[in-house]
């Protein structure tokens, strides 16, 4: 089986390096910059349990090097999405499966979304382009529950998890995404095959809907942003909105925002990856995180108060800080 990790930063390389290691499949990677030279350099690298994790592979900055694939991650970062997509087709066969690992709500979500309008989500695929290019068939949708980050490019360093969901963007179970799972699982990742995949997805946006901005805004850990009383208020706010709007779509939330902060609270102080994003000067993904949450909720009717505020004031400090397009 031949698989290709589209980006190669601290999920991509955590994901490509473990499936590499386990020597079942041949693992290359699409990359460019610095990460491209590191791993021409070094290959795969993961720092993992005390342990560095080293494995050979074929990289390039070109797709048509690599050529078609059976399986395609897409662990990309939002902004660069529309940019990388149309460069996937040389990767990509009628039946290569594409799983785009990353953050937030993903261009297919409100594709046979009931209570929506099925034209793309302009907020993280203006005018349709990525769903142009693949064809929701070949779409299988993955949830990532990993804390990973790189010290300098091509090198991933693991701090906790390892769990990954997928499934079918229609819904139910089948077998070609079993067989994923199964693969996933033999390289020692927490893999489970989801039959509501939308479901879980907007379940972890739930909860990185307000931690990932309010942490890039404040530069606050975790703990800081949870320890502040009318900041928790606010994020709870936030996540009302989000769970009325989940509820209109089939994606319920069985669970209070207070219930939701003191599982955040055991994990410790820990910086968000939008904070992350933002000290080290690059795009912040807001889109997907946040303005799509608001898209979908105006396409439904729904008022979003505290959600248009969050948008707004991150949008602003994305802007001032050139880190969000003016």
């Amino acid at each position: 089986m031949k698989i290709c990790m589209v980006g190669a930063g601290a999920i991509g390389g955590f994901i490509g390096t473990r499936l590499a290691a386990q020597g079942e499949t041949q693992v290359s990677a699409l990359a460019r910059g610095a990460t491209l030279q590191a791993l021409k350099t070094h290959g795969w690298r993961l720092q993992q349990g005390g342990e560095l994790i080293q494995v050979p592979l074929q990289v390039s900055d070109n797709a048509a090097d690599l050529g078609p694939q059976d399986v395609v991650f897409l662990a990309v970062k939002g902004p660069a999405l529309a940019q990388v997509v149309p460069q996937l087709l040389p990767l990509l066969r009628p039946d290569t499966l594409l799983v785009p690992a990353m953050n937030g709500v993903p261009w297919w979500f409100n594709q046979h979304l009931p209570g929506v309008m099925g034209e793309p989500l302009q907020s993280v695929d203006p005018g349709g382009a990525v769903a142009a290019v693949v064809p929701l068939s070949q779409v299988v949708g993955c949830v990532v529950h990993a804390s990973t980050s790189t010290s300098e490019p091509g090198l991933v360093q693991h701090k906790m998890g390892k769990g990954l969901v997928l499934g079918e963007t229609a819904g139910g179970l089948s077998e070609r995404t079993q067989q994923l799972v199964e693969l996933l699982q033999r390289a020692g990742f927490d893999a489970t095959h989801s039959p509501d995949i939308r479901q879980v997805i907007w379940y972890k946006l739930w909860g990185n809907l307000t931690m990932n901005p309010v942490s890039a805004l404040t530069g606050a850990t975790s703990d800081r942003v949870l320890g502040d009383p009318l900041v928790r208020n606010f994020c709870s706010a936030v996540m009302q909105e989000a769970a009325l709007i989940g509820l209109a779509i089939g994606c319920q939330i069985d669970q209070s925002p207070e219930d939701r902060h003191g599982m955040t609270a055991k994990l410790g102080a820990f910086k968000s990856s939008m904070l992350q994003d933002a000290e080290g000067g690059r795009a912040i993904e807001l889109d997907s995180i946040v303005a799509a949450v608001r898209e979908i909720g105006q396409r439904l009717g729904q008022p979003t108060p505290f959600i248009d505020t969050l948008l707004g004031l991150t949008r602003l400090f994305g802007k001032t800080h050139g880190l969000y397009p003016i």
